[in-house]
């Protein structure tokens, strides 16, 4: 009995060394295995269980994500699906294939993971937060580490080309109007984005590393930097030491365009009196509203708003007097005019509807409200050029693709186009409003006449795409038409670029030209 007890005694410590590792094993996502989007629905749980894998419930739809599960605020660190919730009843699947996807309830994919390679075996939430798709040999195949969308955790390396989009708003997990990314240069930066586009518009925080960044690290220490490529320490976004054996921590791009460092006491003992809740460690940039210079766009606080620094240190959007916020749930979506559009030309009869309103301290910096863009793709790079709102400014290629905001009004939109078409070489900044007759009375003749080549004929690029020349020259008819029910809906307007809605022959644009 002695000699087995004793055995007993040297076996034990063994089994008992083995427990994380068949917990761990046990918490595998084998193929075929599956999640079902509904109220509280299983998840797949980290060995520790501090991150789960599943889905949430965001408002009436449901968001693929990871989250804090050891908390009472279950904070999301990434998604899949922020601008294309599914409805309850969807599933997010191992396939026995190999293929990791979301689909909703009639079976079609909304996302998937992009794999390297082919040979998943299985998958699994790692206690770092991490959520990977490994093949027999443990090879890495995807990793959640690898498609950050808002945040950044301890331990995660955030390389050349990385990005993190800040969200709309707080509760919409689609791509807002913020990107913190690391360029390929090096440099390191805040931007405002060409939104609903993803490309960067203006800096308004950066490293100034150009040529020498290569790596933001997040160490267990809580510290957060950009390093060079032989380690060394370039620029401390974070110097503030929290140890992640005390806290959780993540760094966010929040909705509001600040990158910010949280913390949460994992115990009342090593919260250092410090409350049981998220508390903001650092941030960047430290007043967000001076910061934000930017030439074109909606700036920190969308069109029609003014940005002011709160007590809280948080940046509020505020209206000018006569205007109303567009979203009332989101004040950061700008303002819209809450009276009727008066005409300066009309004379002194309305010369008593107009006056001043004193903004102290308060500036619009530069002048341009928005830009209308064209997006140029080569076989290896993507970039963006584009013209000014303002009338005057001309692009300095002819465009092949060209998004439409809703910044613009058709008629304004039609004038620009007309512009661009037939003026772009030699349109004077300065020209006064009769010399768009003169243009409108050229484009008719022209157009009805069948030689439009007449007007470009200096222009190779744009006489080899003629049959463009002309839909443009249709679209821009229509939307000068002096009968406001006659002109196209922006919606429509941007079908018709696209080609998704013909269009169709438009009327003479006499009635315009008159009155121009």
């Amino acid at each position: 009995m002695a000699t087995v007890s004793s055995c007993l005694c040297l076996i034990l410590p063994f089994v008992l060394l083995l427990v994380p590792t068949i917990a761990q094993t046990h918490s595998n996502v084998t193929s075929g295995s599956f999640l079902t989007a509904k109220k509280d629905g299983s998840s797949w749980t980290s060995p520790s269980g501090e991150f789960a894998f599943g889905f949430q419930k965001i408002g009436t739809g449901f968001l693929l994500a990871i989250w804090f599960d050891r908390i009472p605020e279950e904070t999301i660190v990434w998604s899949a699906n922020g601008k294309n919730l599914v409805e309850e009843g969807s599933r997010v699947e191992l396939t026995r294939d190999g293929e990791f996807r979301l689909t909703d309830t009639k079976g079609k994919e909304i996302w998937s993971a992009d794999l390297i390679e082919t040979g998943v075996s299985h998958g699994a939430m790692l206690d770092s937060g991490n959520f990977v798709l490994v093949n027999q040999e443990s090879v890495t195949l995807w990793e959640s580490f690898d498609q950050p969308t808002d945040t950044i955790l301890p331990m995660q390396t955030f390389n050349l080309g990385g990005k993190l989009f800040a969200r709309f708003s707080e509760t919409n997990y689609s791509r807002g109007r913020f990107m913190f990314t690391l360029q390929q240069d090096g440099n390191l930066l805040l931007s405002t984005t060409q939104f609903p586009l993803d490309f960067a518009n203006s800096k308004y925080w950066s490293t100034d590393t150009v040529g020498s960044g290569f790596r933001v690290m997040f160490n267990q220490s809580g510290s957060i930097y950009l390093t060079a490529r032989n380690g060394s320490i370039l620029h401390f976004i974070s110097s503030n030491r929290a140890s992640t054996s005390d806290f959780y921590q993540r760094l966010i791009l929040e909705f509001d365009g600040v990158l910010r460092q949280y913390i949460y006491p994992k115990s009342a003992g090593s919260s250092g009196g410090r409350l049981m809740a998220w508390s903001t460690l650092s941030f960047q940039p430290l007043d967000i509203c001076l910061s934000m210079r930017q030439e074109t766009g909606s700036g920190a606080c969308g069109f029609n708003s003014y940005c002011v620094m709160g007590a809280n240190e948080r940046p509020s959007c505020k209206c000018p007097r006569g205007y109303s916020y567009l979203d009332p749930d989101n004040e950061m979506n700008g303002c819209k005019q809450d009276f009727v559009s008066q005409d300066c030309d009309a004379g002194q009869q309305e010369a008593s509807l107009y006056g001043f309103t004193d903004m102290p301290n308060t500036d619009w910096p530069l002048s341009d409200y928005d830009h209308l863009a064209k997006l140029l793709k080569t076989d290896q790079t993507r970039t963006m050029t584009g013209i000014r709102g303002t009338r005057g400014y001309v692009a300095p290629e002819w465009f092949k693709s060209m998004p439409v905001t809703a910044k613009v009004d058709v008629y304004s939109f039609g004038i620009l186009l007309l512009e661009l078409i037939f003026c772009r070489k030699n349109f004077d900044q300065n020209a006064k409003e009769d010399n768009l007759m003169v243009l409108a009375d050229w484009v008719s003749d022209n157009y009805r006449g069948g030689v439009l080549e007449l007007m470009i004929e200096n222009d190779e690029e744009a006489i080899q795409d003629i049959k463009r020349v002309d839909k443009f020259v249709m679209i821009a008819i229509w939307c000068i038409q002096e009968d406001p029910s006659m002109r196209p809906t922006m919606k429509k307007v941007s079908q018709m670029l696209e080609g998704t809605v013909e269009v169709p022959s438009p009327p003479d644009p006499s009635s315009f030209i008159s009155s121009v």
